[in-house]
């Protein structure tokens, strides 16, 4: 007999092994009609996948992030089926749902054009009425390299030899496409209402720049075409708020063919970084950090000792000095490591919080250089806090309590992953268990809902992660919170207990920005370049009406100069309106246009950037106004 368990709590029993579809059908016709799959003891099963023992069973709908996988992992199938029917020559690789739809990479002569995604979204369709049904087949290693061989495959072929020899692998049908895959699938297609190819660009095979270049194609699929226009309308949206555009047309940053990867920050630019730099470094002096630097090139053995050289070393840069061989440092930690050893420490000082606005480098592929999101230069607002095991709990509250702070203080909504051990790691499964049950009690004493991210931690030990959320419903990660037991280790970290014995402290590692040139990034494209009064580079206009006023001009502009309002002079001789309307377009918070009546009156006319307006405004009521905004921070 098989128990299935439901979320509620009851129990569906079966004299004989169901599948999804039998079991959804038991709870419910409707539930089944609208489900594409379900987890069963937490994994992604399809409805036809057959269930041999006891588990916790949850009906999953697209809806659900699991349940979009299910959908959007057929839709690349059915792309792929598409494709081969319009080019029977395509060598396929592989065709994975991600968090934004799905891709396939093919191996294609005929480079593809955005009429050509029409010709296949078309096929797609076409083969959507046909109705087909998804089939699964169990063969064993061998027959799957002779028919992969026989159909000319050979990234299935190499995907395959890959593989354990005494493994066998799963075929999935669709038509007459057939395709290596795990699964799983939709139980057939008549769900796919609406598709969208968004997309074509190159992809290395394997991610390895020396393999083939392939066609990587992105699409998007939904159950109902509303729910794809209203996709596309936040496409658009965010092609608005492209930070690259934006960057551009504000004058914030460049790049350049001379430093791919390098982000130029121009004057405009720095204001907007320093700003954010500034109240992150006040807010981290209050809670009792000590702010330091450390070196950008640091000897190669110390990367060996941190195990850096083990783990990262092909995203990073060398050089030699006086014929040894140094690293440019990817990461901040061993520079604060050595900071840390630099003097002896008792139990009485813990915990040492140590913090560093340090720029690292590290090696990324051409091809996934983004602006500022994916660069090969950052600086991290990176912290170390060395502590007593017993502060873990309170550090790592505090650390949370920050980044609520800092994430509220932008107008973000977030959520949490728990990310544990992954297979290349360091250290002892008791140090692990020890450092992920320290993670879960901190978010549980502070009443944090998260999911858990399996295998995902860093190689040295498991970690927090903040997902936000932007003006559009986009999720970015950006801040982390990890907790490490093996570089006190490595390092030989001590501290003086309170026996007089010598003991080892914890390790916490915290980034809340993360990459400030990424949540620079963030921002631009979260404010749409509107940025709140505090971070803009320039905060006030002033827009005289004609030359004869420019002396009342200078004045207002020395006063707000004095308050420390970031301001500007349009002197130039244009028209009022294309000084409002240059101004509009850079995004300025208020432009003061001051003509005859604000001379004779001694006062200023206000517009705001939303194109709000005030007469007769005296100067010291408003640099009162702005100062207020300015310090509380408003949007």
């Amino acid at each position: 007999m098989i128990q299935l368990r439901l979320p509620d709590g009851s129990i569906k029993e079966f004299d004989h092994n169901p599948n999804v579809e039998e079991a959804t059908i038991a709870i419910s016709e409707g539930l089944n009609r609208a489900s594409v799959g379900a987890l069963v003891d937490g994994e992604i099963r399809g409805k036809l996948d057959e269930i041999t023992e006891d588990a916790d069973f949850k009906v999953l709908k697209f809806e659900d992030k699991e349940g979009k996988k299910i959908f959007w992992h057929t839709s690349a199938h059915l792309m792929a089926y598409a494709i081969q029917r319009l080019y029977p020559e395509a060598k396929f690789a592989i065709g994975p749902a991600i968090d934004t739809g799905f891709y396939y990479d093919i191996d294609l002569d005929h480079r593809l054009t955005p009429e050509d995604l029409e010709k296949i979204e078309k096929e797609m369709k076409a083969i959507v009425k046909e109705n087909n049904c998804l089939e699964k087949e169990e063969i064993s290693r061998q027959e799957a390299l002779d028919f992969f061989k026989e159909k000319n495959q050979p990234y299935k072929v190499e995907l395959i030899e890959d593989l354990p020899e005494e493994e066998d692998l799963t075929l999935y049908r669709l038509g007459d496409f057939v395709d290596l895959c795990r699964g799983p699938h939709l139980k057939d297609t008549k769900k796919i209402k609406a598709v969208k190819l968004l997309s074509v660009a190159g992809a290395y095979w394997r991610g390895d720049e020396k393999r083939e270049m392939l066609q990587r194609i992105y699409g998007i699929s939904f159950e109902k075409k509303k729910d794809l226009d209203a996709y596309l309308d936040r496409l658009a949206e965010a092609e608005k708020r492209d930070h690259r555009k934006l960057g551009k047309e504000l004058d914030l940053f460049s790049m350049h063919e001379e430093g791919p990867g390098f982000p130029f920050f121009h004057p405009k630019g720095m204001i907007l970084r320093n700003a954010l730099e500034n109240f992150w470094r006040e807010v981290q002096e209050e809670k009792g950090y000590g702010e330091i630097k450390t070196p950008m090139i640091l000897n190669e053995d110390l990367w060996h000792r941190s195990g850096h050289w083990d783990h990262y070393k092909d995203n990073m840069y060398f050089t030699k000095i006086d014929g040894e061989d140094y690293a440019i440092k990817p990461m901040n930690c061993p520079g604060s490591i050595l900071v840390y050893k630099n003097k002896p420490h008792s139990y009485r000082d813990l915990p040492v919080k140590l913090s560093e606005f340090g720029q690292v480098h590290r090696h990324e592929l051409s091809g996934a250089l983004h602006g500022l999101f994916r660069v090969r230069t950052f600086t991290q607002d990176d912290a170390h806090i060395f502590c007593l095991p017993d502060q873990i709990q309170k550090e790592v509250t505090d650390v949370i309590e920050r980044a609520n702070l800092l994430y509220s203080t932008f107008g973000f909504k977030y959520h949490v992953e728990l990310s544990t051990r992954p297979e290349d790691s360091m250290g002892t499964d008791q140090q692990w268990n020890e450092a992920i049950t320290a993670l879960k009690g901190a978010l549980e004493a502070n009443h944090m809902d998260y999911e858990l991210n399996e295998g995902d931690g860093a190689f040295y030990g498991p970690k927090i992660d903040y997902h936000l959320e932007d003006a559009i419903g986009r999720t970015w990660q950006c801040g982390t919170i990890q907790l490490d037991f093996q570089l006190p280790e490595r390092f030989d970290l001590t501290y003086v207990d309170e026996n007089g014995e010598k003991a080892q402290p914890v390790m916490i590692h915290r980034a809340l920005l993360g990459s400030i040139e990424r949540f620079m990034g963030i921002l631009i494209e979260h404010y749409a370049g509107k940025f709140p009064l505090w971070l803009s580079p320039v905060q006030v206009e002033i827009i005289p009406v004609s030359e004869k006023f420019a002396s009342y001009a200078e004045e207002v502009e020395k006063q707000l100069k004095d308050a420390g309002i970031r301001v500007h002079l349009d002197s130039r001789s244009e028209k009022v309106g294309y000084k409002i309307r240059q101004a509009q377009l850079n995004k300025i918070n208020y432009m003061l246009v001051l003509g005859e009546k604000e001379v004779d009156a001694h006062s200023i006319s206000v517009r705001a950037r939303d194109g709000q307006e005030r007469k007769d405004v005296k100067i010291e009521d408003f640099i009162c106004e702005l100062e207020k905004e300015i310090k509380e921070k408003i949007y």
